[in-house]
């Protein structure tokens, strides 16, 4: 007792803000059930397993922790145990699937280093400041649990700031408890009530043509009228009506609901529930999907432990994180760098004081979890990744969340955290064999060719279904349904015949010639229609292939693409690889001082592209930005740009309104813009698409070649930074290392799964189950990683 007296000026009480690591080890995947329990260093309240915790003791010289245990209580049997129905779409999380928690009895006792001398817990002979710490430490929330706590509370719904005033009509109006249409149209589900006026109007067309007629949407923006609750979401339960604010764009809590119904006449006491919530609707449906194939569920398949073979618990949507993580560490280049050169111990030392943190830390923790085979046992559930997300979400408002993202989204966002750990230090950036240069050539009737070079992480493919190989199949199956429609019959899920594309007609799509129409050519002085085509300067050392499986059906309906993609083990496309500027060839001039002849409009948004987007439900701004950075094309195309660009964190960002040909731009950044080369009408036109930034506009015109024809004749542009020279090349020969499959209707719902080759066979990680693929389902892909063919 009296070493422990000595030491009291090392224990800190914690305060009401502090992060207490009391639930898994920050360099390690040790908590207080693994062997040997976890121990808090009761200074920096982290935790240590103990493996690592004499680490810390020679780092920081804190000689005082928690010891704590946590050991399972005997279980009653499975069948006397109620199973409750998921709430949530969500994977382990409380009321979503798989939360029946086992309990543990937990135990404590002080610890002091060096030598592992121990004093029980709780026991009045213990220091008062020690008594009233470690009490702290135990009733504390842990920083994990807060983290996850913050991320769902974040997805709650929060009170309107319309609720408390708003206005509400003497109109007279009084709403029958039953009998509802919509006022416009004939619809008489997915009905609105707006609470301001009483009008009665259909919800949003959804994304598979179901829904209402947006004619609820189209009161809000004629009248502003901000509120409105679904009709048949309202029963004497307020709280789980289903209240949308339009101004604040999301559900929303409304205190005053009853007052407002009752204006109304509305008695929400005697009302029954008829209708989904929109949360429930979207359980329901992603509930109901098949999606045995990719899971290969059913199968008979041998679970795989060992190194390399370690799963990823779900921490609640968390599958897009855990696929790519179990396909990135799969690659040399980061078990390389966060595995076989860089030991645990190494990087707690250079860590910063809280490495729970630093992603160097939690990157290599990872690592060592996924491929040291520790946690890889039958009795092993996985590893929990909290840490790593935390670390890799950081000011991240979607990945922070518990929200389930786009896993191609996730893996450019790692590539870009992992490259500003590592910045200039291509050694230790495992990103730089994904990166390659893509060089496109636009060739104007004249004869005359620009050239653009820029970089990238991942080749995004569309997919060409009048290429698919199994027509005739498609033609006898349409015949079929059509058929089966008329009987009123359905067809069940083993007759549905799904188009079967190459992924070399993919290829094919990217690389083939494109006509861009209203191309303006400095040699012609006129607009004419340009052809575009595109090559690999270099090939990656690792090639990522992103399938676009989202078209636009009919009315401009967006929807997933149910197709497959036939997918060889290996690929060559060396033929893809670009030539550069050919002898005889002549780039077009740069437009002569003061000419303004054919001077291009600044790019405005295309009001008939923005609508239709808009009557999607998407925000107008972002519409309008989609519309703009893809110059008008078309739905599609704007629809694309919009899907992936949906996480950027400019999104939000106000549009300078461009209609107005008198917009000004400020001239310094013009000539700063010239100085790099561009020419002034080309310099001033991108400032206007992109509010006046001059980094922004400088990457609008790389990606706007129509636009930037016109650069300077002595050099061809290029986007590729200085960061790039160090760009991998080498064959362009290919093989299949894994891919990414999602399955459900949208990236942002459903679910995720990876299908890895490892020693000679494939793997499928499925969250937390790890096992030998018995049907490989390569056609269903969504990311294909393909590894270099060395020699």
């Amino acid at each position: 007792m009296d070493l422990l007296r000595s030491h009291l000026h090392k224990v800190r009480i914690p305060e009401p803000g502090s992060r207490i690591h009391k639930d898994e080890c920050c360099v390690s995947f040790d908590t207080p059930r693994s062997e040997g329990g976890l121990y808090v260093d009761m200074s920096s309240f982290l935790g240590f397993g103990r493996e690592h915790v004499e680490w810390n003791f020679e780092k920081t010289g804190n000689p005082v922790y928690l010891h704590i245990v946590q050991r399972r209580k005997p279980e009653p049997d499975e069948a006397d145990r109620p199973l409750k129905k998921p709430t949530l779409l969500a994977i382990g999380v409380e009321g979503g699937f798989g939360d029946q928690e086992p309990e543990y009895d937990d135990t404590f006792e002080i610890v002091i280093l060096p030598d592992f001398i121990s004093l029980p817990f709780p026991s009045v002979d213990l220091p008062e400041k020690v008594r009233l710490a470690v009490d702290k430490v135990i009733l504390a929330e842990s920083a994990d649990r807060k983290q996850q706590l913050a991320a769902w509370v974040a997805d709650k719904k929060k009170i309107s700031a319309y609720a408390m005033d708003l206005q509400q009509l003497e109109n007279g109006v009084i709403v029958p408890p039953t009998g509802w249409k919509c006022s416009k149209c004939d619809k008489t589900e997915n009905l609105w009530l707006n609470l301001t006026d009483g009008m009665i109007l259909c919800g949003r067309k959804l994304w598979d043509g179901s829904g209402g007629n947006n004619h609820a949407i189209e009161h809000y923006e004629q009248t502003k009228y901000p509120l409105a609750v679904k009709l048949g979401t309202i029963t004497a339960d307020l709280e789980a009506a289903d209240v949308f604010s339009y101004p604040e764009d999301d559900s929303v809590e409304d205190p005053l609901l009853a007052r407002h119904l009752s204006h109304f006449g509305i008695d929400f006491s005697s009302l029954q529930k008829t209708e989904m919530t929109t949360a429930e609707r979207e359980l329901d449906a992603n509930t109901n999907y098949d999606w045995n194939r990719i899971q290969e569920s059913g199968k008979d398949a041998e679970l795989l432990f060992g190194p390399g073979y370690t799963g990823l618990a779900n921490l609640g949507n968390s599958c897009y994180m855990a696929s790519i993580m179990q396909v990135m560490f799969s690659t040399h280049p980061f078990i390389s760098r966060y595995f076989e050169k860089q030991s645990l111990k190494a990087a707690f030392a250079t860590a910063p004081a809280d490495p729970t943190m630093d992603l160097n830390m939690q990157m290599t923790k990872l690592g060592h979890g996924l491929l040291f085979g520790k946690y890889s046992a039958s009795n092993e559930e996985g590893i929990r990744p909290r840490m790593f997300k935390s670390v890799i979400a950081a000011n991240h408002s979607e990945f922070s969340s518990m929200r389930q993202q786009d896993a191609l989204d996730f893996f450019l966002h790692l590539i870009d955290r992992v490259e500003q750990a590592n910045p200039g230090n291509h050694e230790l950036n495992p990103c730089s064999g994904f990166k390659f240069i893509i060089e496109e050539r636009v060739q104007c009737p004249s004869g005359k060719v620009s050239y653009n070079k820029r970089s990238d992480n991942m080749l995004s493919l569309s997919i060409p279904l009048h290429a698919a190989t199994n027509k005739e199949q498609l033609e006898a199956f349409s015949e079929k349904k059509a058929a089966m429609d008329l009987d009123g019959k359905e067809v069940s899920n083993e007759e549905i015949v799904r188009p079967r594309v190459p992924l070399e007609a993919c290829l094919a799509s990217f690389s083939g010639p494109e006509e861009i129409p209203d191309f303006y050519s400095t040699a012609l002085n006129s607009k004419t229609t340009a052809t575009k085509t595109a090559g690999f300067s270099t090939f990656p050392d690792y090639l990522v292939l992103h399938m676009r499986k989202f078209v636009m059906e009919a009315g401009w309906v967006p929807k997933k693409l149910d197709v497959y993609i036939d997918v060889p083990d290996t690929i060559d496309i060396s033929h893809m690889r670009s030539k550069g500027m050919q002898p005889g060839e002549e780039l077009l001039p740069e437009r002569a001082s003061g000419d303004n002849k054919a001077e291009p409009a600044a790019p405005v948004a295309s009001e008939d592209i923005v609508s239709q987007l808009a009557s999607m439900g998407f925000n107008y701004l972002h519409c309008q930005k989609a519309a703009i950075n893809t110059s008008n094309t078309g739905v599609e195309e704007a629809m694309n740009w919009l899907l992936s660009h949906m996480d950027d964190s400019d999104i939000n960002d106000p549009l300078n309104d461009s209609r107005a040909s008198e917009q000004s731009v400020d001239e310094a950044s013009v000539q700063t813009l010239i100085s790099f080369g561009f020419p002034e009408d080309v310099a001033i036109k991108a400032l206007k698409a992109s509010g006046g930034n001059i980094e922004q506009a400088t990457d609008w015109i790389f990606s706007h070649p129509e636009a930037s024809s016109s650069a300077p004749a002595d050099f061809s542009t290029s986007n590729v930074n200085a960061d790039d020279t160090h760009v991998p090349d080498g064959s362009g020969r290919y093989k299949l290392m894994a891919f990414v499959s999602h399955m459900g209707t949208s990236t942002h719902c459903g679910h995720y799964v990876a299908h890895v080759l490892k020693d000679g066979r494939w793997a499928i990680f499925n969250d937390s189950k790890v096992a030998a693929s018995v049907d490989l389902p390569k056609d269903m892909g969504y990311l294909y990683f393909f590894q270099r063919i060395s020699g």
